[in-house]
């Protein structure tokens, strides 16, 4: 609903603000890249202070907040500050529901495994539900009631969660350490952490109001941008030349740097789901299927179907390789994964080209055969990642891995949500070739580096 909401006229029927798509691209990929940095600082927040339980109702409590705080925004700052709070609990929410689940069972447990397949399809039933209900009302009645259902939904998770916590046993308390130098180094962190955020906010500010900086949605945007650049590049820098790492230690680390960097990209393209893809659902394509119009947010319903429909025939498939003795490497999984991403834009270069030519709109089946070829490169590559991360990474500093994982997600939404705001300024199917074309180059240099990449991770699969 977000992109459709921002770019909807001040005086149509349904009102939004009027946003152009470049302005709603810039907002889009500062709050969704937030969305996923904010884990890094979540994490380490429970792991610190609150624990994963108490983490999870905050977040689940603020990300409610932030909903309702839209549904009754009457201003642009205040819907800006629903967004803010939807990131921070986020944030907290996100990577502590994951650490709970794991956390209900000892290591070594078989059920663990089912445990976050049965999680994982949870997850997807969201997903497929969630734009059905909330993206019917907000788009065909008001966007507000939208934003409103989401927030009332997440109030009725929390409910259960609460009532449901005494099947939960100790996961996810928080233990105090009883070592008083450590809780106090603890809070000190804290209240740097705290001071320095004050700061940067205090300085943007001062330098907003001077006219040294003007802060508009593009020009924030721009900076986190920049920061995504910096950062890994400071990061690993660091890394290599504080750590005392052995060979093969240093070898994983710097396999670690490439799986990261083609993840950035799979996730550029992947995430326009939410930008590019949802324009072109609401302005080039005929919403109808067997004489049924259905509303433009309900293409955020097909991904998580396809994923439902598809997870159990990659189940198969992944035994039926095994008893084939054959085994795709984790590099080989990644290339497979950002040729699908690629050739998904492909397909819809025709249909654009049409459209630039005529204005004509096209069928569903573009867009459908769109997100079943995504969900594909989705299934070889956002299983696989999560889980090489943490068999590549040195034990020391699998932590920091972990967060460089969100990193990426971080700044693939981030270029995904920049490359929306590009809808009305190119033409759509140039827009898509070089979408393809980027993804393509990515794969053909991933398939090239699988040798190399196998030898770099030694018997890790």
């Amino acid at each position: 609903m977000l992109v459709l909401y921002m770019v909807s006229t001040v005086n149509g029927d349904n009102p939004g603000f009027g946003m152009t798509a470049m302005e709603a691209g810039a907002l889009y990929a500062l709050y969704v890249s937030l969305a996923y940095l904010t884990n890094l600082p979540g994490g380490w927040i429970s792991d610190q202070f609150l624990g994963a339980r108490k983490s999870v109702l905050i977040g689940g409590i603020l990300i409610a907040i932030g909903n309702l705080t839209i549904a009754s925004a009457l201003s642009f700052v205040v819907f800006v500050i629903g967004l803010s709070f939807i990131a921070i609990g986020t944030g907290l929410l996100k990577p502590n529901v994951s650490t709970m689940v794991g956390s209900l069972y000892k290591p070594g447990d078989v059920k663990r495994d089912s445990a976050f397949q049965i999680f994982y399809m949870g997850i997807n039933l969201g997903a497929l539900l969630a734009p059905l209900v909330a993206g019917y009302f907000g788009e065909t009645v008001n966007w507000r009631i939208g934003f409103a259902i989401v927030g009332s939904g997440m109030i009725l998770g929390l409910i259960q969660y609460v009532l449901g916590a005494k099947h939960l046993g100790d996961a996810g308390l928080f233990k105090q350490s009883e070592d008083a130098k450590l809780v106090k180094k603890q809070r000190k962190s804290l209240r740097n952490a705290l001071m320095w955020f004050a700061i940067a906010i205090i300085v943007l500010l001062a330098l907003h109001f001077t006219g040294i900086f003007l802060i508009t949605v593009v020009s924030l945007s721009n900076v986190v941008g920049v920061i995504f650049v910096i950062v890994p590049i400071a990061y690993f820098g660091a890394l290599f030349s504080k750590n005392d790492f052995t060979t093969q230690e240093k070898n994983r680390v710097i396999a670690i740097i490439v799986l990261y960097l083609a993840a950035t990209l799979f996730w550029s393209a992947f995430e326009q789901a939410g930008s590019t893809l949802t324009l072109f659902a609401d302005r080039h394509t005929k919403n109808t299927l067997f004489g049924f119009e259905f509303p433009v947010t309900w293409w955020q319903s097909v991904n998580a179907w396809w994923i439902i429909v598809m997870t159990p025939v990659f189940a198969w498939l992944w035994v039926f390789l095994k008893k084939k003795d054959i085994h795709l490497s984790i590099p080989l999984k990644f290339a497979i994964g950002l040729l699908m991403v690629g050739v998904g834009f492909l397909v819809l270069v025709p249909p654009a080209t049409n459209i630039v030519e005529t204005g004509d709109k096209v069928g569903v089946v573009w867009l459908l055969s769109v997100y079943f070829i995504h969900t594909i490169g989705e299934l070889f590559l956002s299983p696989v990642g999560l889980s090489a991360m943490t068999k590549l990474a040195p034990e020391r500093i699998v932590g920091q891995m972990m967060g460089i994982w969100f990193l990426g997600a971080a700044t693939g939404n981030y270029i995904g949500g920049r490359i929306g705001g590009l809808f009305e300024t190119f033409p759509l199917d140039t827009i898509f070739l070089s979408v393809f074309g980027t993804s393509f180059v990515a794969a053909l240099l991933m398939f090239a580096l699988v040798p190399w990449m196998k030898r770099m991770i030694g018997d890790i699969e």
